[in-house]
């Protein structure tokens, strides 16, 4: 699901152990009471189920021993003092549990509550909760949890999940790592997740992107700046309405010169598409000039599908420079094939000097060989090429994404965009950036190809490489959110989210403009 209200969510993204660290500071040394805390975490929490289900009907929260299932016992009193039904179910047993979360579970049985441990429940007790519910609140596992869950937990949320009924999780759900965004066990498919104090990192990326639903950021306002707590963020969150704040307002009398000239090399035989949606890509993005280098075969298909590309058809890389001189920015690699043909071309791309996007098969070369250390190129590795850079498994990528890209970008230079849910971007010093939103109809081949155009347009116009990958990637997600509304999930294609980018451009043209009437 994508991540709505992003313009909402802050920019800075912290480990779980910095959030906890932030959280205790508050407590610790800035005098915050702790069960008054957890007691406003749980009416924040109440107060988005209530948005998200003005009528929920019969609440079922499951409630773990630390301070996140103390969260869930003082959501389903606040329930039952607004005449809702709502029953607990202790997944650790009442007698494990101390502090405010022991405070927490006395409140709510004082107002009425009712709570039972879920090893008394009996063989079908819990499917029986669950059969009278209508929602569920996921307060089981919180921040301090890493790992695969173990019993009772697992079979628990395996349960739910299951069910199909609607879930709320409190803070994030459980099972899911707050810090990487991976999940290696079962984990809670949330509808929305509610989260407190400072915003985890890992629920914008991996498994977290897929299982949170959609994300609310609770700062809990205790009237003291969480700075002082010393705790460096981990990440920035970056999302299309803050990026594209940052687009330029074309003069009047612009003209082709001023917006960069991309040369796309790519398309060996039998993948002259990849080339082809690539260029068009960088066209549809806002480059003043656009060339395509690909194989001759293919040149006919090109202008076809888009005549105001040059497009030259070369047998060799030789044929190359004279292309390359006249550009400003390169594209290289989709559709190129790791023969002959794409070798040499990569190897001529990189001996220019020339800023660059390198992607797919450019990057598939670049991990069969010594690679080439620059500042001067943007890699946009999907996790299986990625996995191949780095020499390990696509499961290592993906257990811990920003830590992947961090290290490909150490051993290779520029600015790395990892994609898959929840992208990340790394380069050099600079925080690591998370770009949310998209959704599942860019699960399909080709979309690479559009993101790889889109990234070198705007660095011909930009120049800063950082700036401009971080808004290809945030502009790339929105044209397919924007293309998803015409053409569903199932129908999209790259070229649907290629010609959506004009509409998605002219909206923020018209806000940075001034001319925002009718700009969504």
């Amino acid at each position: 699901m994508p991540i709505r209200n992003a313009s909402s969510l802050p920019e800075a993204l912290y480990s779980a152990d910095s959030v906890r660290e932030i959280d205790r500071y508050l407590i610790d040394q800035q005098g915050v009471d702790g069960f008054e805390l957890m007691q406003a975490a749980a009416r924040a929490a109440f107060r988005q189920l209530l948005r998200h289900w003005p009528a929920p009907g019969a609440i079922l929260v499951l409630c773990g021993a630390g301070n996140n299932g103390g969260d869930g016992y003082l959501v389903a009193a606040n329930a039952h003092r607004h005449g809702i039904t709502a029953r607990c179910i202790a997944v650790a047993p009442t007698g494990k549990l101390a502090g405010d979360a022991l405070n927490a579970l006395n409140h709510a049985r004082a107002v009425g509550v009712s709570v039972e441990d879920v090893g008394e429940l009996g063989e079908d007790g819990l499917e029986k909760y669950l059969a009278s519910a209508t929602l569920v609140v996921d307060a089981m596992l919180g921040t301090g949890v890493t790992g695969t869950p173990r019993e009772p937990f697992a079979g628990v949320i395996r349960r739910v999940n299951e069910s199909d009924l609607p879930v709320l999780a409190v803070d994030l759900p459980s099972g899911l790592n707050a810090t990487t965004g991976s999940a290696v066990g079962d984990v809670i498919q949330a509808k929305v997740t509610v989260t407190f104090i400072g915003a985890k990192a890992g629920l914008y990326t991996g498994a977290g992107a897929g299982v949170c639903g959609e994300v609310v950021f609770e700062a809990l306002d205790t009237g003291h700046d969480i700075s002082g707590s010393g705790q460096p963020p981990l990440a920035r969150l970056q999302s299309w309405a803050q990026c594209k704040e940052q687009l330029p307002v074309r003069p009047l009398d612009a003209h082709k010169g001023r917006f960069g000239h991309v040369l796309v090399v790519a398309g060996d035989r039998g993948f002259g598409g990849a080339g082809i949606m690539a260029a068009e890509a960088a066209s549809r993005a806002g480059a003043g000039l656009v060339t395509l280098a690909t194989r001759p075969e293919h040149v006919t298909a090109a202008l076809a599908r888009c005549p105001s590309l040059m497009v030259h058809g070369l047998i060799h890389g030789s044929e190359l420079p004279p292309l390359l001189a006249r550009a400003d920015v390169v594209v290289c690699g989709p559709g190129m094939g790791k023969l002959a043909w794409g070798q040499q071309m990569l190897q001529q791309v990189e001996q220019s000097g020339l800023p660059r996007v390198l992607d797919a098969d450019a990057l598939n070369l670049m991990a069969g060989r010594v690679p080439v250390v620059s500042d001067s190129h943007i890699l946009t590795p999907h996790p299986g090429e990625a996995a191949r850079l780095l020499g390990c498994d696509v499961a290592d990528v993906e257990a811990d994404r920003l830590s992947a890209a961090r290290r490909l970008q150490t051993m290779l230079g520029g600015v790395v965009l990892l994609k898959g849910a929840g992208t990340v971007i790394a380069s050099g010093s600079a925080l690591p950036v998370i770009v949310p939103g998209g959704n599942p109809g860019l699960a399909t081949g080709g979309m690479g190809d559009v993101l790889s155009g889109i990234a070198g347009a705007l660095l011909a116009q930009l120049k800063d490489p950082q700036q401009a990958t971080t808004m290809a990637a945030a502009l790339h997600l929105a044209a397919a959110d924007q293309a998803v509304r015409t053409y569903g999930y199932m129908g999209l294609t790259p070229t649907d989210v290629i010609s959506a980018l004009p509409k998605v451009l002219w909206e923020a043209e018209k806000v940075n403009s001034g001319d925002d009437q009718e700009a969504l």
